[in-house]
């Protein structure tokens, strides 16, 4: 389930170069920009977790709404891309958070994710690893979002309205 440590080595080097021309990009484009993230469990409670090619840690799989595209359609196609995981029933919208202070203008909505089928995952150039966690045995890596997310969607904890 690991990819080549070369490409994500450069690629982890050349992200923060490349960020900024791809906010300036993205920014060009659209004045907000909305991604997704789906909090996946399995039957057994475990959470689905990715770990990318250009930065460090675990995160909770998703990506950016593309222009005319639904949360929900790019939520379904994150999945899909990043995991192999196929929606067979709407996603529950747990929360919304201000990105802001990653990406000027960002939000993120949170799904929850019941419904689906685990399919086949293969490293790419975009996603390095990705495995099922038990919420209290995360990976150390496992980023602060993501930690935060877990503990308010499935502790209770007080929503932050900042990912």
């Amino acid at each position: 389930m690991i990819c080549n440590g070369f490409a994500m080595t450069w690629r982890r080097r050349l992200e923060p170069l490349t960020r900024p021309l791809f906010f300036a990009g993205a920014r060009a484009l659209r004045g907000l920009t909305l991604g997704v993230r789906g909090l996946v469990l399995d039957p057994r409670g475990r959470v689905l977790l990715v770990e990318h090619t250009y930065v460090s840690g675990w995160y909770l799989p998703g990506g950016g709404v593309e222009r005319g595209e639904a949360a929900e359609t790019a939520l379904a196609r994150e999945l899909r891309e990043e995991a192999g995981v196929r929606l067979l029933g709407r996603p529950s919208l747990i929360s919304v958070h201000d990105n802001s202070a990653h990406f000027p203008g960002d939000h993120v909505l949170l799904y929850r994710v019941d419904q689906f089928e685990a399919g086949d995952f293969a490293p790419n150039r975009e996603i390095r690893a990705m495995d099922w966690f038990a919420p209290d045995a995360l990976p150390e890596t496992t980023t602060p979002a993501t930690r935060a997310r877990l503990r308010e969607a499935l502790e209770g904890a007080p929503s932050d309205p900042l990912w």
